[in-house]
């Protein structure tokens, strides 16, 4: 091959049950059917379309192969070093999203198809595994307690469903009293003045995330770096 060729790629992450029926921060994953690395999993992606954005391409990549269709994909990093691909050298802008799990279910999954959890993937294709993990870092490092919100709880949600994601995806315990002033002092979360329904106790109040604040590029409580 000669010249540089441009391909796009996303990483999706939800919250999913694994095999035990626990929820698991996840990603999809399509196995590779040609050379190279046939038969070994990867990123849904493809050769940039040069009648479209790189943003498009990666939605409708995306889209071919796992059905899923994010209504926002943020464009994550660029990977381009020289022997990333054993075809030439090859560039992949890197796209990503956080889904909520009724839209992950509508994922198509199958033999060349399927949902791994984020930390315990199989070895991928080409340099995969360097962008899942720097994905990963990006999430517990650099995204506020909000947007996560707003990404895998939906419109309303409690304090302690709130935390439980962010336990989920740092893989840690937090307490609960410093969590709430963390929360509280954002200004991010707001109550909708509502309480969540059913229970034998006092039910919880329901918040939701304020759109009318920028989002702040905050570090969750004790975030993990690149491993």
């Amino acid at each position: 091959m000669s010249g540089i060729e441009l391909a796009v790629s996303t990483v999706i992450f939800a919250l999913r049950p694994d095999a035990e029926g626990r929820l698991v921060l996840s990603l999809p994953l399509v196995r590779r059917i040609r050379e190279p690395f046939e038969g070994r999993w990867a990123l849904p992606g493809g050769a940039a379309d040069a009648g479209e954005s790189l943003a498009d391409t990666a939605a409708r990549k995306l889209a071919e192969t796992t059905g899923l269709a994010p209504s926002y994909l943020e464009q994550l990093y660029a990977f381009g070093e020289p022997d990333r691909s054993p075809t030439g050298r090859v560039v992949s802008v890197v796209y990503w999203a956080l889904v909520h799990g009724d839209e992950a279910d509508r994922a198509l999954e199958g033999e060349n198809v399927a949902w791994f959890p984020a930390d315990a993937h199989p070895a991928l294709a080409f340099d995969h595994d360097l962008i899942v993990g720097y994905a990963l870092w990006r999430l517990r490092t650099k995204l506020g307690y909000a947007r996560i919100a707003h990404a895998f709880l939906g419109p309303t949600f409690t304090l302690a469903e709130l935390r439980q994601v962010h336990e989920l995806v740092l893989q840690k315990p937090l307490d609960p009293a410093n969590f709430r002033r963390q929360i509280e002092a954002s200004g991010a979360v707001v109550p909708t003045g509502e309480r969540q329904t059913g229970g034998r106790h006092r039910p919880p109040k329901l918040y939701r995330y304020d759109t009318t604040i920028e989002p702040v590029d905050t570090g969750p409580l004790g975030a993990a770096g690149i491993r």
